[in-house]
């Protein structure tokens, strides 16, 4: 019997399901292990008015109090972080030890969020004037919500919610309907931890859900994590509406490998960053960039290690990458593959007839499909221009690094970028010529640490700033600015002049 995943609204589980239920699937043998909830603006206009009426006592909480909560949450999520990573697993299919990592990843940003006393200190000027004291400091905006993807169910909205919740705002998550247990689990941990009912909440759902977040007038703030069309639809509505939108779109992440580099180790961080989790990361390799002569070299050897990938249920521990996460994707994928070969692409390694005689493993059920290689991929072939979100590693061949960095900087998105090398000169010219919001120098996937903060540029960004760190706590705060004086220092008369200094 398959169980029902809920809401979780004013701290209590909420069953209610206007729009019925969605199947999920375990993607390793393709069977249902669950029927989530679908929400309609009903369910979210119950979520808005318990976060909303949870809110005006939350934000007066003194920040140390505050960060108490998160210290117990911390606590709590370190005890049942493997639990954590075991649901992941089932409904992803991403293998435990990648599940491990992702969770440890969220636990990052707790952690952080646990110093939200230090982080909402503001300024103060004695004296800015004569007998004017000025002062500034930040305040939490109200009822905010987080939209996030199914790729990482439990670090994207870990990125949002503590630094949020710590700020004092109230919060209402919206996780991807395809692995959504996560999300309950780690409302109960919240609860567990001390935090008053209606601080945060999860309303289960697809499109509707989310349009009626987006439309609630109480929403003040919207973190999104998606597909670039998408996120770019949901900041130019949510702006529109008078609301502070930050939106993580898509990624075309390329790796540049010199002729001086370690290939050993080049190499390693291809396979890794290209077929981990299936490629299905926002900070995913899909691109290898060969400078001169060490193409043919760096495609041999990743398609010797990639013909020979340990693709695997998720929980053995041996595995180095589970399925694909659902039939639909699996089948765009493919579609991907069948126009690369199309448009010209060389198939070196063909990931589309994976089954489980490759391994002996029984993959034979499930969402299971192989590395896929492609050479010779020029910029106009659709499996560059485009994110394919699957393990594909197209290669491209390019004469010397500054070929590399205009080809890269001619792409539409901007995530994250690698570059292996053993000079000097080179990483510092491409790291400061390289138009990509994170980038990384012999780091293969230079995803920030908790208190640097995450986001691209161009088209792998909408909005002003970037998501955890610092910018987080501003994306959820608002500045004040306070001057002050006492009526003995005020002279008399009225003056109808610009203030200034005196």
């Amino acid at each position: 019997m398959t169980s029902t995943i809920p809401h979780f609204i004013g701290g209590q589980i909420d069953e209610s399901a206007s729009l019925g239920h969605q199947d999920v699937y375990n993607p390793a043998t393709g069977q249902v292990s669950g029927r989530v909830a679908l929400a309609s603006a009903s369910e979210i206009d119950k979520a808005v008015e318990v976060a909303k009426a949870a809110f005006p006592s939350w934000a007066d909480t003194p920040p140390i109090r505050r960060a108490r909560v998160m210290f117990r949450f911390l606590e709590l999520l370190n005890a049942n972080k493997d639990a954590l990573a075991e649901a992941i697993t089932r409904e992803h299919g991403k293998v435990f030890t990648d599940a491990q990592g992702e969770v440890a990843r969220g636990i990052d940003i707790v952690e952080f969020a646990c110093g939200i006393p230090q982080l909402l200190k503001g300024d103060f000027t004695d004296q800015v004037s004569t007998g004017i004291d000025n002062w500034t400091l930040r305040q939490p905006l109200g009822v905010v919500a987080g939209i996030t993807p199914f790729n990482f169910p439990a670090m994207v909205p870990m990125w949002m919610f503590p630094v949020a919740i710590a700020a004092g705002n109230s919060f209402i998550l919206k996780p991807s309907p395809t692995d959504p247990s996560a999300s309950l689990m780690m409302a109960d941990l919240l609860k567990q931890a001390g935090l008053p009912d209606g601080v945060f909440n999860v309303v289960q759902g697809g499109k509707e859900t989310v349009d009626a977040l987006i439309d609630h007038p109480d929403v003040k703030a919207l973190s999104f994590v998606g597909s670039t069309p998408i996120a770019n639809l949901i900041y130019q509505r949510g702006a529109a509406l008078g609301k502070r939108v930050q939106a993580l779109g898509g990624a075309k992440n390329h790796m540049v490998v010199m002729p001086d580099a370690d290939l050993d180790k080049a190499v390693d961080a291809l396979i890794g960053a290209a077929y981990g989790s299936a490629g299905e990361r926002c900070m995913a390799i899909s691109v290898a960039v060969l400078v001169g002569d060490v193409a043919d070299d760096v495609v041999a050897r990743v398609a010797e290690r990639a013909r020979g990938l340990k693709v695997k249920d998720g929980m053995q521990l041996d595995a180095e990458m589970g399925p694909i996460v659902t039939a639909q994707a699996h089948q765009r994928i493919t579609g991907y593959i069948d126009k690369g070969v199309e448009e010209g692409a060389e198939l070196v390694v063909d990931g589309r007839g994976f089954d489980s005689s490759n391994t002996g493993e029984g993959c034979s059920e499930g969402f299971w499909m192989g590395g896929t290689l492609f050479d010779h991929v020029t910029p106009e072939m659709t499996i560059y221009r485009e994110e394919i979100f699957g393990p594909v590693l197209a290669c491209v061949r390019v004469p010397d690094v500054a070929t590399a960095i205009e080809l890269i900087n001619d792409h539409e998105f901007g995530n994250g970028v690698s570059c292996f090398t053993e000079s000097g000169k080179v990483a510092r010219e491409f790291g400061r010529r390289i138009q990509v919001g994170m980038v990384g120098i012999n780091v293969p996937i230079p995803v920030p640490m908790a208190w640097h903060g995450f986001g691209g540029w161009k088209r792998s960004l909408f909005g002003d700033m970037h998501a955890y760190g610092e910018e987080g706590v501003r994306f959820y705060t608002k500045q004040k600015s306070i001057m002050q004086r006492w009526s003995d220092s005020i002279e008399a008369g009225a003056e109808f002049v610009m203030p200034t200094a005196k």
